[in-house]
């Protein structure tokens, strides 16, 4: 076991002091941090950004409306011109820069508001859609005005019907709890995909590259194939799990001091111990199953540019999980989702998905878990005989047809 040691800090304390890692975690954290504070960037930049739009009334009547409109529903960033010149001379006036558009406001042949926006590009679709609101709401109050409704009674007409949920198993969760749960589950699971294919593909260049560097020879000599292979895959493990901790650390923290709203509706302050527990339990198995898996098809090439093709099968299973867990997020109780719970290669999202979101039996846990288990035990029985004479291959090879190659020379 001395020498699985050696292997596992060895590929740990190379793979964190890799240049790549430092830069590619700073980086990584920095977009975190930057998006976690997206609304506060946005607000910094736009404080003084208000955009100026003439205004050509042309009943003499809707401009006072809209303007009231507007602050009655908050758009401080746009600010009202009323103008009486020509409609000429309005759009030059948006040439020169004085104003940022301008609106032509008029009656239909009903004498209800119509408007013509006018501005040098219509990229910006934000402002043009906030003041056709506004303007949609003086016209309803006009519309209604004509038939005789009252305020009160218009307020009624277009009131939300009343709809409520509610879930008569006993331990069912709520709404709330639910639209919670799969912001959360939503993340941990862009986050288990994210690094399964990252350290995943590592693993497998790894391999390749000291079989490029012919050292393979004195390392599969001197450490049993077992040892060798797990201590890379928990040594390459804990590097993910240092990035993963670190940058949930920064998320987490930017969130609980500027973005409490987010973090309430992601459900962060309320999340069951639970759900992190078999969170932590789903992510290391799905990645031990998919991190055996590459590196045994790593080792059955001998060049690093070799190993995306080799890896592709694998590679699309982990996208078909991410794939159906995404699916599985507005339908967690189908019974596609329940059955591909218990496929091995799905379980590690598609069961902690359920889990998240659903009063999910005991049993069912523990069944996949089970076959999760078991199947991670066969491949690291079989992968080891295949490492053991893949890392003795050299020369092309892109085809799992070598498996068999392999079994061969672990034989002799």
């Amino acid at each position: 076991m001395n020498k699985f040691w050696i292997i596992l800090w060895h590929t740990y304390v190379t793979k964190l002091k890799a240049k790549s890692f430092i830069i590619t975690t700073i980086i990584t954290s920095l977009l975190v941090f930057a998006l976690t504070n997206l609304n506060h960037i946005i607000e910094f930049f736009n404080k003084d950004e208000k955009k100026t739009v003439g205004v050509i009334d042309q009943t003499g009547t809707l401009y006072e409306p809209l303007q009231m409109q507007l602050k009655k529903s908050g758009e401080s960033d746009i600010r009202l011109q009323s103008f009486t010149g020509s409609e000429d001379e309005a759009k030059k006036n948006v040439q020169r820069g004085k104003w940022d558009a301008f609106l032509s406001l008029a009656y239909d042949d009903k004498q209800l508001p119509k408007a013509t926006y006018y501005a040098n590009t219509i990229a910006d679709s934000d402002t043009p859609n906030k003041l056709e609101q506004s303007l949609q709401q003086v016209k309803t109050a006009l519309a209604t005005a004509k038939i005789g409704l009252k305020p009160e009674q218009v307020t009624q007409l277009y009131e939300s019907v009343p709809f409520h949920k509610v879930a008569l198993e006993k331990n069912a969760k709520t709404e709330e709890e639910l639209n919670q749960a799969r912001g959360l589950v939503y993340i941990l699971l862009f986050a288990m995909y994210m690094f399964v294919l990252m350290y995943g593909g590592m693993i497998a260049s790894e391999v390749a590259t000291e079989k490029s560097s012919r050292v393979m020879e004195i390392l599969i000599s001197s450490a049993p194939p077992v040892q060798q292979m797990f201590g890379k895959i928990i040594g390459v493990a804990l590097v993910s799990l240092t990035q993963f901790i670190v940058l949930f650390a920064i998320g987490f923290s930017s969130l609980k001091s500027s973005g409490k709203e987010l973090l309430q509706f992601l459900g962060f302050e309320h999340i069951p111990i639970s759900t992190f527990v078999y969170a932590i339990i789903f992510f290391l198995l799905g990645y031990f199953l998919y991190a055996t898996l590459f590196a045994v098809l790593g080792s059955l090439v001998s060049r690093v540019e070799e190993v995306q093709p080799m890896i592709t099968p694998v590679t699309l299973l982990v996208v078909a999980a991410f794939f159906i867990a995404m699916f599985g997020l507005n339908a967690p109780e189908s019974s596609f989702i329940t059955a591909t719970s218990f496929i091995p290669f799905f379980a590690p999202m598609i069961m902690f998905l359920r889990v998240g979101m659903l009063p999910v039996p005991f049993w069912e846990i523990a069944v996949s878990l089970a076959l999760l288990i078991v199947t991670i035990g066969l491949f690291a029985f079989f992968g080891s005989k295949i490492y053991r004479g893949g890392v003795l291959m050299y020369g092309k090879s892109t085809s799992l047809k070598d498996i068999k190659k392999a079994i061969q020379l672990t034989k002799k």
